[in-house]
């Protein structure tokens, strides 16, 4: 038995049923009250009319006996809205309205009360009309009667009808009504949401400028607007990164290709001796080393930034580390007159190959852009954060336009590229440092040389779960 996908349904469609559903219970709500209020002002009006009645007929029966009151009744005999009776105790008929007993018997009145009170009338139905009913107990020069009192609504009862269809009829039309004011409301509210599809919908390699204007959208939709911009700037940057990256991966590669070839067909030019030959090698040897360098760090890049595991961190005597990657290098440095110190105390916690290689690429390009007779000093600081290690050079410095992306791969502030590195090394540095959950901070001014801070937090908690890159 397989089960029918629903799809579901829009949101104009559940905003006009929800607006329609509100809108006419609350119309229901207010008509139903207002015709309750006037059906019930219409008979208690009424009400206070017949009891007026009563005491009216009482004032008559106690001024001029019966006699008066049954000239009053035959008098009023053609009034249509009351009919009139008096009994005597006897059951007897004193005085009625013509054809009162046809339609209302004496049996079917309430039991008569005296005195002045609130009177409550009995109502009745008799071919299509309404009448209220009421009995009373008179005294007249000491015989006791009993006056009945009927009043005819037939009249109310047709109004209540009219004045109940009118109701209705107003109900439905402000259903309409509700449902037509949501569906343009609806439309209005939504036409925001269309202009981000249509946005969205031109937006391409050769439009990643298109964005969706937030400040003419409501309040509400505003933070959608501005997180729409934002991914559209993410991606715009993302691209343009990615274009620049591929640009200067193919210079980069194309370089040591072009040289290997140029060699390889130089020396395929003519006969040559094997000490000719043997260059050819050791040159062609060389440029692929460059060539295996670039795409191990390429590699390693691309690995650290797809991490999904947890860096194998240890805690380990930082100024120790330092110390044996600056013995390394002091042989290098000795050459050139350089000196290489170390400074501070602290431990770091850390992946040890990770900082050797972090640290490794920092000694490099100090080395590559420091005089001789110059000085690199490296050092650690420990905080309540982490620890931070520093690697400060007396070389040329960087200009300050070039500080904002001196970590960006392949890029280089040298714009001959002669300075014979491949681009990597701060891109791989600041990858490491981000692996750990740290950052990689530059300061440099041309002339006084260049100093990179790295920052490793002490807390594993603080750093992402990630791989090192193998």
């Amino acid at each position: 038995m397989f089960l029918s996908r629903t799809e579901p349904r829009s949101i104009a469609s559940q905003l006009i049923l929800l607006f329609t559903i509100a809108a006419a219970f609350l119309l229901a709500c207010g008509l139903a009250i207002f015709y309750l209020l006037v059906v019930r002002h219409a008979f208690e009006e009424d009400n206070a009319v017949l009891a007026d009645k009563v005491f009216a007929l009482r004032a008559v029966l106690k001024k001029g006996g019966p006699e008066l009151l049954a000239d009053h009744v035959r008098m009023t005999g053609g009034e249509t809205a009351w009919k009139i009776r008096l009994i005597d105790t006897d059951g007897n008929i004193v005085a009625e309205s013509p054809g009162m007993s046809g339609i209302l018997p004496a049996a079917i009145f309430p039991a008569p009360k005296a005195g002045n009170w609130q009177f409550v009338p009995k109502n009745y139905e008799h071919d299509g009309n309404l009448f209220s009913l009421i009995a009373t107990r008179a005294e007249v020069s000491g015989r006791p009667l009993i006056l009945q009192l009927a009043q005819d609504r037939s009249t109310d009862e047709q109004f209540s009808r009219e004045f109940g269809a009118l109701i209705a009829t107003l109900a439905a039309l402000g259903l309409i009504a509700s449902a037509a004011i949501g569906l343009l409301v609806t439309k209005r509210g939504l036409r925001p949401l269309a202009e981000m599809t249509s946005t969205v919908s031109r937006i391409g390699p050769a439009h990643l400028d298109e964005r969706v204007v937030p400040e003419r959208w409501p309040r509400e939709l505003r933070p959608l607007a501005f997180a729409f911009d934002e991914m559209l700037d993410r991606l715009e940057d993302s691209f343009t990164r990615l274009s620049q990256f591929s640009a200067d991966l193919a210079h980069e590669l194309r370089t040591p290709i072009a040289n290997i070839r140029g060699e390889a067909e130089v020396a395929l030019t003519r006969p040559r001796g094997i000490n000719e030959y043997r260059e050819v090698v050791e040159s062609t040897a060389a440029e692929c080393e460059r060539l295996s360098a670039i795409v191990d760090n390429l590699l390693f890049l691309a690995r650290a930034e797809a991490a999904d595991g947890q860096v194998r961190r240890t805690t380990f005597d930082g100024r120790a580390a330092l110390e044996k990657m600056a013995s390394y290098y002091r042989t290098i440095a000795e050459e050139r007159k350089i000196s290489i110190v170390c400074k501070g105390e602290g431990d770091v916690n850390a992946e040890p190959l990770l900082f050797d290689r972090a640290i490794s690429n920092l000694l490099d390009n100090s080395l590559r852009y420091t005089g001789d007779g110059g000085t690199i000093s490296l050092g650690i600081t420990v905080n309540a954060k982490g620890a931070e290690v520093s690697v400060r050079d007396s070389g040329s410095g960087i200009s300050a336009e070039h500080l904002p992306r001196v970590f960006d791969r392949f890029y280089r502030a040298d714009p001959s590229r002669s300075s014979g590195g491949t681009g990597l090394g701060l891109a791989l540095v600041k990858s490491i440092a981000e692996l750990h959950g740290g950052a990689a901070t530059i300061e440099s001014e041309p002339g006084t040389g260049t100093k990179v801070t790295l920052s490793f937090p002490s807390s594993p908690s603080a750093c992402p779960e990630r791989a090192m890159p193998s």
